[in-house]
């Protein structure tokens, strides 16, 4: 899966179409013997999500061909034998300095939370390492989390990438969990809309750019292992 993605992330640069990274992607989960995960999603038809700029997630393949300044977004995922994995990764077309530290804060909240998966703690805890991003003034998106994965794609439980509720409520962390850890967050507002007509793209209401970064993380009795390394 990190092969995958990695070439994708690579394969970014002015003048490439969305489009053109998701037939990439293609062709490399093909190679590794696997099949995309996100085209066994009902009403879905490509192998990623291409996130540019104000785009959070759901982003659609398509002609659009990218620019220097750009921030894209590259969400992912592949299932194996019976197994799905997802990951995704922000980076940028020669991107501003401010573009690149909004980035690396997205990138570090997520260390820190995978650390948090561990026996005997609750999602809650991986939650408000993501939360951090508040703390450079950025806000995490409240409308959508990561996930449990496993045999399906999405699976439980929910992973928000902010606290919400009592700490007692939260799901236990055991042995065995499988989750796909996602931080989203927003350079202005946590809210998001859906972006245009095709029932799938969710942007900032603000029209602000969006972080997105994401590993696959198995729960063992040595600590959290990342899956899509």
């Amino acid at each position: 899966m990190a092969v995958v993605r990695d070439a994708l992330a690579k394969f970014v640069k002015v003048g490439v179409t969305t489009l053109q990274i998701d037939a990439l992607a293609d062709k490399l989960i093909a190679k590794e013997g696997a099949e995309p995960s996100f085209k066994l999603v009902p009403g879905y038809r490509h192998a990623t999500c291409i996130n540019v700029n104000d785009v959070v997630v759901h982003g659609i393949p398509g002609k659009y061909k990218l620019k220097s300044g750009d921030k894209v977004g590259i969400d992912v995922g592949l299932v194996w034998k019976g197994f799905h994995s997802d990951t995704s990764v922000t980076v940028s077309c020669n991107g501003s300095k401010e573009t690149q530290e909004f980035l690396e804060v997205g990138r570090a909240c997520l260390k820190k939370a995978i650390a948090q998966a561990k026996i005997g703690k609750r999602i809650a805890d991986i939650s408000a390492e993501m939360q951090r991003v508040e703390e450079y003034g950025y806000s995490p998106v409240q409308a959508l989390t990561g996930h449990g994965i496993g045999k399906h794609l999405h699976e439980e439980p929910a992973v928000p990438c902010f606290e919400v509720g009592e700490y007692a409520h939260s799901p236990l962390i055991k042995e065995g969990l499988v989750l796909a850890i996602e931080i989203m967050y927003n350079a202005g507002k946590s809210e998001v809309v859906y972006k245009n007509d095709d029932g799938w793209t969710i942007a900032t209401a603000d029209g602000k750019i969006s972080g997105l970064f994401e590993e696959t993380v198995a729960v063992t009795k040595d600590g959290p292992v990342i899956l899509t390394v």
